[in-house]
């Protein structure tokens, strides 16, 4: 039995989003962070990649798109609360979270281009 079309398209865009945060993952490796957890998933929300480098947590959200433009534009206010709702889900678990900074990054990922870091992106 064959894949619909939709699904065809469906899966290859499932495996880009992975390989877009291994490559996210990579970059931040290479610019010094330690990576703490990929797709940490909660009731509250998800979080593509937690990072750390010191006291700083980074809260990152990944999104492949052909422009960096079309990347930012995808993370909508929505999607920023239940990113924020699932980075103070995981904070809280810490036992050092008092000495923890938080920041909320984005990354976007483009074919065959170097991977653009968003800073305190929201």
């Amino acid at each position: 039995m064959k894949d619909n079309p939709h699904s065809i398209k469906r899966k290859r865009a499932q495996r880009w989003g992975y390989v877009s945060e291994w490559i996210a993952a990579a970059s931040l490796i290479i610019k010094g962070y330690r990576i703490i957890k990929l797709r940490h998933k909660t009731k509250l929300g998800e979080v593509d990649i937690i990072a750390r480098k010191g006291h700083l947590i980074v809260m990152v959200e990944v999104k492949a798109r052909r422009t960096v433009e079309e990347a930012f534009d995808a993370v909508t206010t929505t999607s920023q609360r239940r990113i924020e709702s699932a980075g103070d889900l995981w904070l809280a678990t810490q036992k050092n979270a008092h000495l923890l900074s938080i920041r909320y990054d984005i990354i976007a990922v483009r074919p065959w281009k170097w991977p653009t870091h968003y800073e305190n992106a929201f």
